[in-house]
């Protein structure tokens, strides 16, 4: 692991300072949310992406474009719909013409998908060959148009949208593609006081100006630090010891898992756990991951990794109880 250098530890301060800056820059627009600002601020510094899955209305995509703002990066959003094609979003070849000498040559147009931050809307209601071009982008960071293969432009994070009441006419994310999202965010109703201030706000005449607090290059070097963050091996154990209880047949695997779980999380959950950890710690200005940043990320890595059974939906236990439930239960 590379050692940590006196700048890091600078880059570690004034990454503390400028996350209670991104939270009041963010605050102006989007009123509470703060732990789902912390979740997005984690997944972006681990490279990640993340899943957000909430009612309409909860402005989403309201709070992507601020953060975009607050973080001084490009922010493109894309409506999936079912008749969304990959090139619509990747991008395509376009036959052009010189003026000059009548020559004809073909000219690759981006999509939008070359932007640092990716609204996908609905992501579940494309098809899947769409879903692919997008997972490619995800997973490689690239873009395969007419042969050639261009890279997209870092940080580049994809926060993808799910609205959990209609399902009708949708394309369900297969576990591969769920698997690839670092979080999975589940964005809930404002308390009565915020949801009073969210009305006094919007219908007046108040127009906040979102101050950027970091450029692109700035957030590419974070992500670069948290790799540099020490974690101790006992909260390695606990990561993996957390991840492995949620597979039934495991060594260590609670009853109630064998019964209710048809397949637990991978080793990609206990990667992204310790990332996290990580980039939490940093956040609140700490140099070493613990249990206790564990335990925070644990509910967004792993609760769509579990694949319930059919005792557990006859029974209306759902992955996140399931998940809580390992939580308390693993020292």
């Amino acid at each position: 692991m590379p050692e940590q250098t006196p700048g890091d530890l600078e880059a570690v301060e004034r990454l503390k300072t400028a996350h209670t800056r991104i939270r009041d820059e963010i605050g102006k627009i989007i009123v509470g949310q703060n732990k789902i600002v912390d979740q997005l601020l984690i997944a972006l510094l681990c490279g990640g992406h993340c899943l957000l899955v909430g009612v309409p209305g909860l402005a989403k995509t309201l709070l992507i474009s601020t953060l975009a703002r607050a973080l001084n990066l490009s922010f493109s959003r894309i409506q999936f719909t079912p008749d969304l094609m990959p090139s619509d979003i990747t991008g395509t070849e376009v036959l052009e013409e010189d003026q000059r000498t009548g020559q004809k040559s073909f000219r690759f147009v981006k999509g939008p998908l070359f932007a640092n931050i990716i609204l996908a809307d609905e992501v579940n209601r494309t098809p899947p060959k769409t879903q692919a071009a997008l997972l490619q982008a995800m997973q490689e960071h690239e873009v395969t148009a007419g042969g050639d293969t261009f890279r997209l432009e870092e940080p580049f994070f994809v926060l993808a949208t799910q609205n959990p009441i209609e399902q009708e006419g949708t394309y369900p994310l297969p576990e591969a593609q769920l698997d690839r999202f670092i979080f999975n965010l589940w964005i809930d109703y404002p308390t009565e006081e915020e949801e009073k201030q969210i009305v006094r706000t919007t219908t007046s005449a108040y127009a906040a100006e979102v101050e950027p607090v970091f450029d692109a290059q700035e957030i590419v070097e974070l992500q670069q630090l948290i790799r540099k963050v020490p974690v101790a091996d006992y909260v390695i154990d606990y990561a993996v010891g957390l991840t492995r209880r949620t597979r039934p047949g495991a060594d260590g695997a609670p009853d109630f898992v064998s019964r209710m779980v048809n397949w637990g999380a991978g080793p990609r959950a206990s990667q992204f756990l310790v990332l996290g950890a990580k980039a939490r710690a940093i956040l609140e200005g700490r140099y070493a991951a613990a249990v206790e940043d564990v335990k925070f990320v644990g509910v967004p890595v792993l609760r769509h990794r579990i694949v319930t059974s059919f005792n557990a939906e006859a029974e209306g236990v759902t992955p996140l109880e399931l998940v809580q439930r390992l939580l308390e239960d693993t020292a």
